[in-house]
């Protein structure tokens, strides 16, 4: 089933982002993940949270915004280890784009997250 919504991987948008005990949801921006092409083919969108809580970024599987501007949003940033999955229909808004240096950024830490080579 195709999406109506031409979101890419790399698009930073504003969802409600669930809670990793799955009791509440914070609307609050996420980066996508997921390819064009699942993008373009599913209802759904593969996403990473953002938290401005820069100092708490130390994990495996997270890294710095560095163009967080160009990324739509309003502090440094940074994204999180925590994945979701979400309809398209819940994204509340596209808020900007990863720049290129910070998409290879977000890809390292995909690989750490998952023990990619």
């Amino acid at each position: 089933m195709l999406s109506m919504t031409p979101y890419e991987r790399g698009d930073i948008v504003l969802v409600s982002f669930p809670f990793s005990d799955q009791t509440a949801t914070k609307k609050r921006p996420a980066a996508i993940i997921s390819s064009n092409a699942y993008n373009s083919t599913y209802l759904d969108v593969v996403i990473m949270a953002v938290t401005s809580q820069t100092e708490k970024t130390t994990g495996v599987g997270e890294c710095m915004i560095a163009d967080w501007r160009t990324a739509g949003l309003l502090k440094p940033s940074a994204i999180k280890s925590a994945v979701s999955t979400i309809e398209q229909s819940l994204v509340l808004k596209k808020l900007g784009k990863l720049s290129p240096e910070d998409l290879m950024s977000m890809d390292n830490a995909l690989k750490a997250l998952l023990d990619l080579r």
